[in-house]
């Protein structure tokens, strides 16, 4: 199956998705989602669209920062695809926090936006997830 590069669109959502977190927008994280977006951050419920996501953002703590790695990405239709990433995300207080993404992007007129997003707790040596009970980063 030919059609867009997987690879490419996803890193370009992921780069948009850290600059929009890194400069604390949550306005601007929300336009990445499409209307009806699934999220499951960290937090153990689970949100559609937009203003939940808004909302799971803008309780973020401010100034904690986030880093994403496109893992693997593959197209899965013409104008749908999907990807895994791995993030750290740096707390106000130095404290690191790893997770593993999946996405589900689709195209909508001439922009992606990501429809589904699952983060799951990546746990290593000296790390806590960022919903772990103390953390700057928790979301409710």
């Amino acid at each position: 199956m030919t059609g867009p590069d997987a690879t490419g669109v996803l890193t370009a959502l992921l780069h948009a998705w850290q600059r929009a977190f890194n400069a604390y927008h949550p306005t601007e994280i929300v336009l990445l989602f499409s209307q009806d977006a699934l999220f499951q951050g960290i937090s153990p419920r689970l949100r559609r669209g937009r203003e939940e996501i808004f909302e799971y953002y803008d309780r973020i703590a401010h100034g904690t920062t986030a880093e994403a790695k496109l893992l693997s990405a593959a197209l899965l239709g013409q104008a749908i695809l999907h990807g895994f990433a791995e993030v750290t995300f740096t707390a106000p207080t130095d404290d690191i926090h790893r997770i593993r993404l999946s996405i589900v992007a689709e195209q909508a007129e001439e922009a992606w936006l990501i429809h589904q997003y699952h983060a799951a707790t990546h746990h290593d040596s000296g790390s806590s997830p960022p919903g772990d009970t103390g953390s700057p980063a928790k979301v409710q």
